[in-house]
Protein backbone atom coordinates (compact mmCIF):
# COMPACT_ATOMS: atom_id res chain seq x y z
CA UNK A 1 0.00 0.00 0.00
CA UNK A 2 1.44 3.32 -0.48
CA UNK A 3 0.47 6.69 0.92
CA UNK A 4 1.74 10.18 0.09
CA UNK A 5 1.28 13.96 1.78
CA UNK A 6 1.88 17.39 0.44
CA UNK A 7 4.21 20.48 1.16
CA UNK A 8 4.10 23.73 -0.51
CA UNK A 9 7.10 25.89 -0.54
CA UNK A 10 7.95 29.31 -2.23
CA UNK A 11 11.39 29.78 -3.94
CA UNK A 12 13.20 31.77 -6.71
CA UNK A 13 16.02 30.19 -9.09
CA UNK A 14 17.41 31.20 -12.22
CA UNK A 15 18.72 28.22 -14.98
CA UNK A 16 21.75 29.56 -15.22
CA UNK A 17 22.66 25.92 -18.11
CA UNK A 18 19.75 27.46 -20.70
CA UNK A 19 20.68 29.65 -23.77
CA UNK A 20 21.31 33.45 -22.64
CA UNK A 21 17.51 34.43 -23.94
CA UNK A 22 15.41 31.31 -22.32
CA UNK A 23 12.88 32.89 -20.33
CA UNK A 24 14.31 30.82 -17.26
CA UNK A 25 17.50 32.14 -17.35
CA UNK A 26 16.23 35.09 -15.44
CA UNK A 27 15.72 35.22 -11.77
CA UNK A 28 11.82 34.51 -11.19
CA UNK A 29 9.81 32.42 -8.79
CA UNK A 30 7.66 29.10 -8.74
CA UNK A 31 5.49 27.78 -5.53
CA UNK A 32 6.62 24.41 -5.28
CA UNK A 33 4.08 21.11 -4.47
CA UNK A 34 6.11 18.31 -3.56
CA UNK A 35 4.01 14.70 -3.05
CA UNK A 36 5.79 12.32 -0.74
CA UNK A 37 5.25 8.92 -1.07
CA UNK A 38 5.69 6.43 1.46
CA UNK A 39 4.82 2.42 1.04
CA UNK A 40 4.70 -0.18 2.78
CA UNK A 41 2.55 -2.81 4.79
CA UNK A 42 -0.84 -2.01 7.00
CA UNK A 43 1.34 -2.36 10.69
CA UNK A 44 -1.55 -3.44 13.88
CA UNK A 45 -2.32 -0.09 14.35
CA UNK A 46 -3.97 0.10 11.08
CA UNK A 47 -1.55 1.86 8.74
CA UNK A 48 1.62 1.98 6.98
CA UNK A 49 2.53 5.05 8.99
CA UNK A 50 1.12 8.13 11.30
CA UNK A 51 1.45 11.00 8.52
CA UNK A 52 2.59 13.60 11.42
CA UNK A 53 5.43 11.57 11.56
CA UNK A 54 6.50 12.22 7.93
CA UNK A 55 5.96 15.77 8.07
CA UNK A 56 7.96 15.65 10.93
CA UNK A 57 10.87 14.32 8.71
CA UNK A 58 10.01 16.21 5.71
CA UNK A 59 8.95 19.42 7.22
CA UNK A 60 12.03 20.84 8.42
CA UNK A 61 13.96 19.68 4.34
CA UNK A 62 11.38 21.55 3.06
CA UNK A 63 11.56 24.33 5.13
CA UNK A 64 15.58 24.75 4.65
CA UNK A 65 14.59 25.85 1.14
CA UNK A 66 11.30 27.98 1.40
CA UNK A 67 11.66 31.32 0.37
CA UNK A 68 15.42 31.07 -0.83
CA UNK A 69 17.15 31.71 -3.73
CA UNK A 70 17.50 27.96 -4.79
CA UNK A 71 20.86 28.21 -7.13
CA UNK A 72 22.39 28.93 -3.35
CA UNK A 73 21.82 26.24 -1.83
CA UNK A 74 24.39 23.43 -1.88
CA UNK A 75 23.60 20.61 -4.83
CA UNK A 76 20.93 23.06 -6.43
CA UNK A 77 23.34 25.05 -8.26
CA UNK A 78 21.51 24.42 -11.39
CA UNK A 79 17.67 24.07 -9.77
CA UNK A 80 16.14 22.51 -12.26
CA UNK A 81 12.28 20.79 -11.64
CA UNK A 82 14.55 17.29 -11.56
CA UNK A 83 17.16 18.05 -9.23
CA UNK A 84 15.24 19.93 -6.90
CA UNK A 85 13.24 16.33 -6.97
CA UNK A 86 16.78 14.33 -6.73
CA UNK A 87 17.58 16.59 -4.01
CA UNK A 88 14.36 16.65 -1.61
CA UNK A 89 14.58 12.15 -2.05
CA UNK A 90 18.48 11.68 -1.03
CA UNK A 91 17.44 13.91 1.93
CA UNK A 92 14.29 12.18 2.90
CA UNK A 93 15.38 8.74 2.06
CA UNK A 94 18.14 9.67 4.78
CA UNK A 95 15.95 9.78 7.48
CA UNK A 96 12.58 7.94 5.82
CA UNK A 97 13.48 4.63 4.61
CA UNK A 98 10.19 3.42 3.36
CA UNK A 99 10.03 6.30 0.92
CA UNK A 100 8.74 4.93 -2.61
CA UNK A 101 9.13 8.84 -4.91
CA UNK A 102 8.89 12.47 -4.33
CA UNK A 103 6.74 14.54 -7.05
CA UNK A 104 7.94 18.08 -7.58
CA UNK A 105 5.18 20.08 -9.24
CA UNK A 106 6.56 23.19 -10.35
CA UNK A 107 3.41 25.53 -10.88
CA UNK A 108 0.04 24.78 -11.89
CA UNK A 109 0.95 22.33 -14.98
CA UNK A 110 4.61 20.91 -14.98
CA UNK A 111 5.62 18.23 -12.65
CA UNK A 112 8.20 15.77 -12.16
CA UNK A 113 8.59 12.23 -10.35
CA UNK A 114 11.59 10.90 -9.12
CA UNK A 115 12.62 8.03 -8.74
CA UNK A 116 10.53 7.43 -12.00
CA UNK A 117 7.09 4.96 -10.79
CA UNK A 118 7.40 1.42 -12.12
Amino acid sequence: MQIEKEFIFDSAHFLPLVPENHKCRKLHGHTYRVTIAVSGEINPQGWIMDFADIGDIVKPIVRSIDHTLLNSVEGLENPTAENIARWLFDRIKEKLPELAFVIVQEGESSRVIYPQRQ
